[in-house]
């Protein structure tokens, strides 16, 4: 199995974080030395591990951005 090489190019935010230290993220990252994409998954600590996630080119975050806020302004959205 190829390696798989990753570059977090910008960290935009933590969403939240779970009892050993691993946090919900929202990234910028460059998979495989391409063009970085959206990233929404858990990291460890260091960023060394990481669990599944969901990667969003611009135009994808964009229409999810775009759902969300439409939904928002229909409807009260529930609280946690």
């Amino acid at each position: 199995m190829a390696e798989l090489k990753y570059e977090i190019t910008k960290q935009l935010c933590v969403l939240s974080e779970g009892s050993r230290g691993w946090q919900k993220e929202l990234n910028l990252v460059s998979w495989n030395d391409r063009e970085p994409k959206f990233d929404l998954r858990e990291w460890a600590p260091d960023h060394a591990k990481m669990g599944k996630g969901v990667t969003l080119t611009y135009d994808e975050m964009q229409a999810l951005v775009d759902c969300f806020l439409e939904m928002a302004e229909e409807e009260e959205l529930p609280a946690e």
